[in-house]
């Protein structure tokens, strides 16, 4: 109906029809076309809540927060059920930190023997076949020599008949290398470890040749047969056993009794190998 103007929550009682708290000359109580009026003490009988002033977007109880388009949907801090004593809950995050960069050689080498723990993490998903069979290969070379008998029939030997022998007893050694780190790796897959292959025969290559290596260096002087390169090569071999056990726990994610054990075969190889014969 033209002339209709609609009163709706409005006091007809107020002067000029108008809700007490929107009177004319009522403080804050007239706003113009387009702009909410300021909010009284309370509302009229039958306004809404919200009718007059702007909609108040809180984060209080009850009260609703607004998100503008192409704000990230998440809030804050996480959601934490339970309180306080009840871990927070972040949907694919990993168990497990990952690992750093590849090293480069230099650092691999230097990172077994100085920091070993740190090393051992860090080359836990990185192949370093370059590194591990050219230091085991030239390990090889040398070992022939670590024998007492074996070093007099080489040095004996003609240059070309000694040659085949050092190689072949170097591939020999290496292959060796490769096989009791791939039955390493399969004991700790079996005792529940998850890591790969071909880094946990890298690093089992590296600990064997690096940690033989200062019983080899006098053995080439001493002998193998000498008292203290016997006692060495003992020490040696508890050094192996230790860096090996915390090779496999680090890399498998296993308890060192367990990386213990998948290493064990291994290790007694590695004693009746090179150790035992020297007695």
């Amino acid at each position: 109906m033209a002339g209709y103007e609609n009163r709706r929550g409005q006091d007809p009682n107020a002067p000029g029809g108008y809700p007490p708290h929107q009177a004319p000359g009522h403080p804050g109580s007239y706003a113009a076309p387009g702009q909410y009026a300021a909010p009284g003490p309370y509302p009229a009988p039958g306004e809404p809540e919200y009718f007059g002033r702007p909609p108040a977007y809180d984060d209080a109880p009850g009260q609703t927060r607004a998100f503008t388009m192409g704000e990230p949907a998440q809030l804050a801090e996480p959601y934490a059920y339970g309180g306080d004593n009840v871990a927070t809950y972040r949907a694919g995050q990993p168990s497990a930190p990952p690992a750093g960069p590849r090293l480069h050689w230099k650092d691999l080498l230097s990172g077994i023997v100085l920091r070993p723990g740190r090393t051992f993490w860090q080359m836990r998903d990185h192949t370093m076949w370059a590194p591990a069979l050219i230091v085991t290969f030239v390990y090889g070379l040398l070992a022939v020599f670590g024998f007492d008998a074996a070093r007099s029939d080489i040095l004996d030997a003609t240059l070309s008949a000694s040659i085949p022998w050092v190689v072949t007893t170097a591939i020999a050694v290496t292959l060796c290398g490769l096989t009791l780190g791939a039955v390493t790796n399969t004991l700790a897959r079996q005792l529940g470890g998850d890591g790969a292959w071909a880094p946990t025969v890298g690093l089992a290559l590296l600990i064997t040749s690096l940690t033989d290596a200062p019983r080899l260096l006098f053995a080439l002087f001493l002998g193998g047969g000498n008292g203290f390169v016997q006692l060495l090569g003992w020490l040696t071999w508890l050094a192996c056993a230790a860096l090996m056990t915390s090779m496999v726990a680090k890399s498998h994610d296993l308890p060192w009794l367990k990386a213990l054990g998948a290493s064990s075969i291994q290790l007694l190889a590695l004693l009746m190998l090179f150790k035992l014969p020297l007695i």
